[in-house]
């Protein structure tokens, strides 16, 4: 009933006027609602007057003890049936002071149930005054020890997850925004504990955030994975975009308080793994590439043409490591003005690398082109399309259209550059680095050695047929 009916500004409406009024709607007497509302409480709850006889006693207070409604109200304190004869007059005692002191008093005692056993409890008791502001008794809300260390448990566990934790965790609600954020978990998405409440995961995560909000969603439906999931992740911030790995674990909330699960969202437990997935990769890179050296330095010793050999080393070089390789050889070693191309792999699609049919061909490089500046500096070159550069950068390089990064090693052997080998990459790859760079330089040591060995036979063998 609003407040304006009640104080009877309305009275001039009947009762047929009102739509939503109940004609025939009678108060619920006090005492039924009263003791509903006991009987529905989750606590024990028992209440003793003046005197300290048990005045009301809740269905909770059954079931921890045993002794019913009927068998606890009207007796004086817990003599003789809810606790022990030596123990009555101390727990009397302890729950009948709160009649003389301000606030909640809290007590542990061990109590009696009706079989016999012993519980401990831990009690709440305060003081209940009368219509004369006088204390009239006491109430007194009582829990098994052991289930309230479990709450409490519970709740210093979540005080320190969201505190000092040292992963992130993240409670998502069901639309998939996140409501709490820990300290971890903030520094880990690039902003303080309260930027992230309410975003939609797209806007703190560029790259990745679809198979996030995949694992979110399934587990909101079908429950939590069985082990944690690996996610990779390209987050913005002000230095720029960051990738990440996320070591992840989910839980499904559900409310405690409902007849049936009533998911209010995902409990998301993360570590980064950034760095030891990074070491794990580039540990796997380096045992796979040193791998390919001897397999292609056993092939290569089987080989009876130098070129072969060098070729072939090229071949196992390329496997994960570049999409196009061509190899350009100075033609007049003493000037080093010129370079011609000795050997390439196909340029419309992958393939081996083959010497140049019909001779080599020269190449009319431009100036500071990346090979050149290898041979000129006698070490390795890096060079990339800038964008939107398309095809044209490639073509006036001279290189297969495709290609967008290049790593040029200069080749030597015996003290003498020889030429030059550029690694080409597609779009679809990343620029090369350093550690690329090492391995290429590896690569080229073999190919200069099977080189000078080629330009050795052929010079040995045109000084046999001169007369």
């Amino acid at each position: 009933m609003s407040a304006s009916r009640s104080t009877g500004t309305t009275d001039a409406l009947g009762p047929d006027e009102d739509p939503e009024r109940e004609p025939s709607a009678a108060p619920i007497p006090g005492s039924r609602l009263l003791a509903a509302l006991l009987d529905g409480m989750d606590a024990a709850l028992c209440a003793f007057d003046a005197q300290g006889a048990v005045t009301h006693w809740n269905r909770e207070a059954e079931r921890i003890l045993g002794w019913s409604a009927a068998e606890a109200v009207g007796r004086r304190g817990f003599a003789g049936w809810a606790v022990r004869s030596a123990d009555a007059g101390d727990v009397q005692k302890r729950l009948m002071s709160a009649m003389d002191a301000p606030g909640r008093q809290v007590h542990e005692f061990a109590l009696l149930r009706k079989d016999g056993g012993r519980v401990l409890v831990r009690t709440q008791s305060s003081r209940v005054r009368g219509e004369d502001g006088r204390p009239a008794g006491v109430y007194c809300a009582f829990s098994e020890v052991h289930a309230q260390i479990d709450l409490e448990r519970s709740i210093a566990l979540s005080e320190a997850l969201f505190e000092d934790a040292s992963w992130g965790v993240v409670l998502v609600d069901v639309d998939l925004r996140p409501t709490v954020v820990n300290a971890y978990a903030a520094r880990a998405l690039g902003g303080g504990r309260i930027t992230p409440l309410g975003r939609p995961l797209g806007e703190l995560v560029v790259q990745g955030v679809e198979d996030l909000e995949g694992a979110l969603q399934h587990v909101l439906a079908e429950g939590a994975p069985s082990s944690p999931a690996e996610l990779w992740v390209t987050l913005r911030t002000a230095d720029g975009d960051r990738r990440r790995c996320w070591r992840s674990g989910f839980l499904r909330l559900a409310s405690p308080l409902a007849e049936e699960p009533v998911p209010l969202g995902v409990g998301w437990l993360f570590r980064d793994v950034t760095a030891s997935k990074l070491a794990a990769q580039e540990a796997d890179r380096v045992r796979f590439r040193a791998n390919q050296l001897h397999r292609a330095a056993r092939q290569a010793a089987e080989c009876e043409d130098p070129m072969e050999a060098a070729t072939t080393s090229l071949d196992y070089a390329l496997a994960g490591f570049a999409d196009h390789v061509v190899v350009d050889l100075l033609k007049d070693h003493a000037s080093g003005e010129r370079l011609v191309r000795a050997a390439a792999t196909p340029s419309d699609a992958p393939g081996p690398c083959l010497p140049v049919s019909g001779g080599s061909i020269p190449v009319r490089y431009g100036t500071g082109h990346p090979a050149l500046q290898a041979v000129e500096r006698t070490g390795s070159v890096r060079a990339a399309a800038p964008a939107g550069a398309g095809e044209s950068w490639a073509a006036e390089h001279r290189w297969p259209r495709d290609s967008v990064h290049a790593l040029s090693a200069v080749l030597r052997s015996r003290g003498r550059t020889l030429g030059v080998v550029t690694f080409l990459r597609a779009a679809n790859r990343s620029a090369f680095e350093r550690p690329d760079v090492m391995y290429a330089e590896s690569v080229a040591v073999r190919v200069a050695s099977a080189v000078d060995l080629a330009l050795l036979t052929a010079g040995t063998d045109a000084d046999r047929e001169t007369p």
